[in-house]
């Protein structure tokens, strides 16, 4: 919104840009892997192990940063950096309600940051669907959001599995946070196999397609027609389609040419921690902007975001 300056979708990938093939593999396989120790969330939350990371996702039409997923992560004195697997698949809901709302109100701070660095980001955490619906999501944003206006509001990002479990439910609940700046994402589109027609009348503003299509779309014909499918589908509900787990240069030229709207993924950027994220963010904006400063004399603030 009022930035003209596009950045290449590949620079804020930081160090990874400089991996070759070898490497940028063995580091998704280390996101991947959860064969570390076992911490419950409960035991992170309580000795302030728990860390939110940003993952950018990057606006593909406009080429420049959109927003940025948060991602839990433990920072264990021992273990090291703990990723979910080690921590969320055994977790009680009780945990993952804990979880939620700690990610909640740390992503609401955390924008206030990005925006005083000049990026109005829209930030996105995943909640599961069983928290969803009991948690009291609309009090907490009402009590704790940024008091600015230009704030965009938070999405919350719910697997298609788990929205669809209770489609009458989800749609009452989509309609209250709509009205508080709380918009809904599908994510892992593709992976619940649920209809189109039970998609139908749940209002969301994202569609995100599984990482399962979205790898070797450029040649694999089933997952090039899936990717199509869920774009164009995506594009007719009037949201937005987004492609996670992007981690090659001919799926990322797919995605583009098939008009996905926005993406994320290793060879973007991995996830990282705020305080990186934050660099990234001031050194952007330490750069010459001439067409900004014309375009906004005197101007301290620069939305970044569509």
């Amino acid at each position: 919104m009022g930035d003209s300056k596009s950045d290449d979708v590949r620079s804020w990938s930081g160090p990874i840009e400089q991996m070759d093939e070898d490497e940028r593999r063995a580091l998704i396989d280390a996101m991947t892997a959860d064969d570390r120790p076992g911490v419950t969330v409960t035991e992170a939350l309580r000795n302030n192990w728990l860390e939110i990371w940003y993952q950018p996702k990057i606006d593909f039409k406009r080429k420049c940063l959109a927003g940025a997923e948060a991602l839990a992560r433990i920072h264990h004195p021992q273990f090291g950096v703990l990723l979910p697997g080690a921590f969320l698949a055994d977790a009680e809901e009780d945990s993952l309600a804990e979880l939620t709302e700690h990610a909640l109100l740390v992503t609401m701070s955390d924008w206030a940051m990005f925006d005083e660095a000049g990026f109005n980001l829209h930030l996105a955490i995943n909640v599961p669907a069983g928290v969803l619906f009991r948690m009291p999501i609309t009090e907490l944003v009402a009590e704790y959001r940024p008091k600015w206006e230009r704030w965009p509001g938070v999405i919350i990002e719910v697997t298609e599995d788990q929205i669809v479990s209770d489609i009458a439910l989800a749609q009452e609940i989509a309609a209250e946070l709509r009205g508080s700046a709380i918009s809904i994402a599908i994510d892992d589109f593709g992976a619940g196999y649920s209809s189109f027609s039970s998609l139908r009348n749940l209002p969301f503003a994202e569609l995100k397609i599984d990482r399962s299509f979205v790898r070797d779309c450029a040649t694999d014909t089933a997952n090039a027609a899936i990717c199509h499918t869920a774009i164009d589908l995506a594009n007719r509900f009037g949201s937005a389609a987004v492609a996670e787990g992007i981690e090659t240069q001919t799926d990322l030229q797919a995605l583009m040419a098939m008009g996905c709207d926005f993406g994320q993924g290793v060879l973007i950027a991995p996830p990282m921690p705020k305080e990186r994220f934050l660099d990234l963010l001031r050194q952007r904006m330490d750069k010459p902007r001439a067409d900004a400063t014309a375009e906004r004399p005197g101007a301290k603030h620069v939305d970044r975001v569509a």
